[in-house]
């Protein structure tokens, strides 16, 4: 309590700086430098929710100086400071509800769509695979997705982590047993592929990262569509042309197999038969 009281003080006293005097301008940038003091103090402490509050006052100051780059940092470290008092409390199984994590949300969302107004949409990006992994990790991948797929969309010119990402996003949408979703995920991203990916030349067959990722995507929508098993006159075009190459009499390999352990629910057969799809 009494860490709490001295909080408290100082973080009125710089406040109280911010106020208008007359015919004095309050000295921003001097408060933004204090607020930013105290939160390090108060993160050395321990105290993580009090150091988040005063990087927000600093980010309310950096907006007030129109520093964008020092406002999305300072919503960025608070946004990782309350994350970091929410794991805290969950570890300790303290009640609540849950008002750090969405004070987190909050902070990154702002600290996101500033970083999208200074175009700079890479560093907009991890900031929203480092919250959807944040909320993944805490067994919320509902949550997750939307975060993923953000990411994703805003990776449009770097085609390799934009494939990443919305692999998160399908790994998520099967944790929360939206298989559909997850199967139209992996689809788009095996086109996306072929369309973008770096090719040998003079064939459409993608090469390097792009062919793992391809294999990855084939493999897991062959179980996706095993799982699923959608009559036919429900089955896409695309997805008819994958199981075609896995029917019973046009191959006598480990893709059989794989059929046969699919047909007869054997989940030991197919740990064993990864390797060999790869």
């Amino acid at each position: 309590m009494a860490a709490e009281g001295d909080f408290l003080a100082r973080y009125r006293a710089v406040s109280n700086k911010l106020k208008k005097r007359f015919l004095r301008k309050p000295n921003v940038a001097e408060a933004s430098e204090q607020f930013g003091q105290l939160a390090k103090e108060l993160k050395q402490q321990d105290c993580l929710q009090y150091a988040a509050f005063c990087n927000l006052a600093m980010a309310r100051c950096e907006q007030t100086l129109f520093n964008a780059p020092g406002e999305a940092l300072a919503l960025t470290d608070a946004a990782r400071l309350f994350l970091s008092s929410e794991k805290e409390n969950r570890a300790l199984q303290a009640p609540g509800f849950d008002e750090h994590l969405q004070a987190a949300l909050n902070c990154y969302s702002f600290a996101i769509k500033v970083y999208i107004e200074m175009n700079q949409p890479v560093m907009a990006a991890s900031l929203c695979l480092e919250l959807g992994n944040a909320l993944k990790e805490m067994n919320r991948p509902g949550e997750a997705i939307v975060h993923f797929q953000r990411a994703a969309e805003l990776q449009t010119q770097t085609p390799i982590e934009a494939l990443l990402s919305m692999g998160e996003m399908a790994t998520c949408k099967i944790l929360t047993r939206d298989y559909d979703g997850a199967l139209s995920v992996f689809t788009e991203m095996q086109l996306m592929c072929q369309e973008r990916g770096l090719q040998l030349p003079g064939t459409t067959t993608p090469v390097g990262a792009f062919l793992d990722i391809v294999a990855k995507c084939e493999i897991s929508r062959v179980l996706l569509l095993m799982l699923l098993e959608p009559p036919p006159q429900k089955l896409l075009p695309e997805h008819a042309q994958t199981l075609e190459r896995y029917a019973w009499d046009s191959v006598h390999d480990s893709r059989s197999v794989l059929q046969m352990a699919c047909q007869e629910k054997d989940t030991e057969s197919l740990k064993s038969l990864q390797t060999e799809l790869w």
